[in-house]
């Protein structure tokens, strides 16, 4: 039988690399609840960013209603349309003839 040598023992202090390496470690738990802190921030601010949307969604859906109607063709077709216009161009021409009578009368007067 041969007798082999055992591993050596181990005093009760750590070495170099397990005191790198234990400071290392927690460095890293630092981080990773830095990191931890942050996203919950992170995702608190979007919750309220969204919530602030989501309050929107009834003036949207109104605007919405109010493009649709305006964007609306007519259902009548062109004939309504163009009354419209000449009616349009009437009401000028009538409101030409006043401001001349107004401003004859102020020439007068």
């Amino acid at each position: 039988m041969s007798m082999t040598p055992g591993p050596k023992s181990r005093s009760s202090t750590p070495t170099v690399f397990e005191q790198q390496r234990e400071e290392l470690v927690k460095e890293i738990a630092v981080g990773m609840e830095q990191v931890l802190q942050n996203i919950n921030r992170l995702n608190r601010n979007l919750e309220s960013i969204i919530s602030v949307g989501n309050e929107f969604s009834s003036v949207e859906a109104l605007w919405s209603q109010f493009e649709n109607f305006m964007g609306r063709p007519e259902e009548k077709g062109g004939s309504d349309s163009r009354e419209k216009e000449e009616h349009a161009a009437e009401g000028q021409s009538e409101l030409s003839e006043e401001h001349d009578m107004d401003a004859r009368s102020e020439m007068d007067g």
